[in-house]
């Protein structure tokens, strides 16, 4: 190597297996090399590359911090440098290799310096031992290799508290979708990468994380665009997803109704059209088959044909549904019936109001969109008064377009509402900031000329002296969904509104 090195001025390299066989035969310029996608050898979670890579520098120059990254992105068990003298001959090899725990700060370890054909350290015993300590080091634990094993990103120019904050509802949202949460980072930046939009300083840190963690899947807090993604996943080689597309894939998990899994599949489709092209491994799970790494620009064509087709069939299935939709309003304003739609932060505990209000068994659980099907139940307040109360997909802080676009039949429900009754979780700390989101998303829907009933939830949660003080501050009443007995107020308030808009009274008794 070292001789031909000399020969053609430039730098040589090659991968080697762990048998000793070759891989790869790189050529690059007198300054460096570039090792091309290695998407075909194996590289699980927790574990090396399998491949260790030796070059030749002609200037007698040492590691690079390109040799460094390299290392690093490509998890190489070994990273090593002959230093190739003016005659040819190799004058030593210098090899580096990661550790699990950081030495000096640095996340690697220099090996001394030895002469190519004098090598004496085992190789294969250093790398195993490595691995062990690599997966000892954290979270490689039996009984997780089905599920799925996540870093959470952030990367913001918003203050820090605000970041937590959302950090936070990804944490539940990443839960609610069944996903193991092995670590959460966010940076703070002045400006964002274009590229990779995490500093690649930090995107090492990631990836050693990763390494240690076992983790094979980034969840980004942001919304990336396809060039990212692509950089993302071809610099850690982990399949990568932002807030968007994880929320379409809690959707696509939870909806049970012909409706809900149109509108899923639809808002599904749209976000994957203009990321057809990407190297994304997550897409596997939204495309149902439908090709995410065609071979070519007329596979890619083709794919994108079929996806415009499939939604051009299901707006006229949903538009079909949104008519049946109009239809049954139709036969319920005929039978005299006022409407009281529940809306509120998703998991504010709407389901679980309807359960206790109706005596139903609807599906609630402390998830993020538990509930996307609405439901409709018959309730009977006092002096036989008889109201429809419909429960609602629940809204989140940056919901998709896509999503809202998606769901905007379901959401015409709420145009028929007599009352909309906001529940809010006033247990959660982020309550007001919930209420604002609640309030904007209402307005972009054009609903606020629809009476608005705010109903403070949970309070069995909080301290009585403080929902007390905030019942003082605002127009509203306080219950817990849980308790029938805390449901007085709401009920008294809810029938003199219904009956106040029903009948057209200016007072009701």
């Amino acid at each position: 190597m070292g001789e031909l090195s000399t020969e053609i001025g430039r730098q040589i390299g090659v991968l080697l297996d762990r048998s000793g066989q070759i891989e790869t035969v790189v050529v690059g310029d007198r300054k460096k090399i570039v090792i091309p996608a290695l998407s075909h050898i194996r590289s699980a979670g927790g574990r090396l590359k399998g491949l260790r890579c030796v070059h030749t520098h002609l200037d007698g120059e040492d590691l690079t911090e390109d040799d460094l990254m390299d290392l690093l992105f490509l998890r190489f068990d070994v990273m090593g440098v002959i230093k190739v003298l003016p005659n040819g001959l190799p004058e030593k090899l210098y090899p580096v290799h990661l550790v699990p725990t950081p030495i000096n700060g640095k996340n690697w370890h220099f090996l001394e310096p030895v002469v190519p054909s004098q090598q004496q350290a085992n190789f294969l015993e250093l790398i195993s031992a490595l691995e062990d300590e690599f997966s000892r080091s954290t979270f490689t634990k039996k009984g997780i290799a089905a599920k799925d094993r996540a870093i959470l990103i952030s990367v913001t120019t918003q203050p820090k508290s605000v970041a937590q904050e959302s950090m936070d509802e990804l944490v539940e949202l990443v839960r609610s979708d069944e996903v193991e949460v092995l670590e959460t980072i966010i940076q703070r930046r002045d400006k964002i990468n274009p590229r990779l939009i995490i500093g690649k300083g930090k995107l090492a840190e990631v990836m050693l994380t990763a390494l240690k963690c076992n983790a094979n899947l980034l969840v980004f807090d942001q919304e990336l665009n396809p060039s990212q993604v692509r950089s993302i996943t071809d610099h850690t080689e982990l399949r990568v997803i932002d807030r968007t597309q994880l929320i379409l894939d809690i959707f696509a998990r939870r909806a049970l109704s012909r409706e809900g899994k149109l509108q899923i599949e639809m808002a599904q489709l749209k976000y994957l059209l203009p990321r057809l092209g990407q190297r994304d491994d997550a897409l596997s799970r939204l495309t149902g088959g439908i090709g995410g790494r065609g071979p070519g620009e007329t596979k890619l064509e083709i794919d994108r044909r079929r996806i415009n087709d499939r939604l051009s069939k299901l707006e006229k299935r949903l538009k079909q549904v949104s008519q049946e939709r109009h239809h049954r309003r139709s036969r319920r304003r005929k039978k005299d019936l006022p409407v009281i739609s529940l809306v509120g932060y998703t998991n504010a505990g709407k389901s679980t109001l309807l359960n206790s209000l109706t005596k139903s068994d609807i599906y609630a659980e402390d998830k993020l969109f538990a509930t996307l099907d609405p439901t409709s139940r018959r309730l009977r307040f006092p002096e036989d008064v008889e109201v429809i109360v419909t429960d609602t997909v629940g809204f989140i802080r940056n919901l998709p377009e896509e999503l809202i676009k998606a769901f905007k039949a379901t959401l015409e429900e709420l145009h028929e509402a007599d009352l909309l009754v906001h529940v809010v979780d006033i247990s959660n700390p982020r309550y007001s900031e919930q209420i604002r989101v609640v309030e904007q998303l209402l307005e972009e829907l054009e609903l606020n000329d629809i009476t608005i009933m705010t109903v403070f939830n949970k309070i069995d949660k909080v301290e009585p002296q403080a929902v007390k003080d905030l019942l003082a501050r605002c127009e509203a009443v306080a219950l817990s969904a849980i308790d029938p007995t805390t449901f007085a107020p709401f009920l008294e308030k809810a029938r003199k509104l219904v009956l106040k808009k029903w009948n057209g009274y200016q007072d009701v008794g």
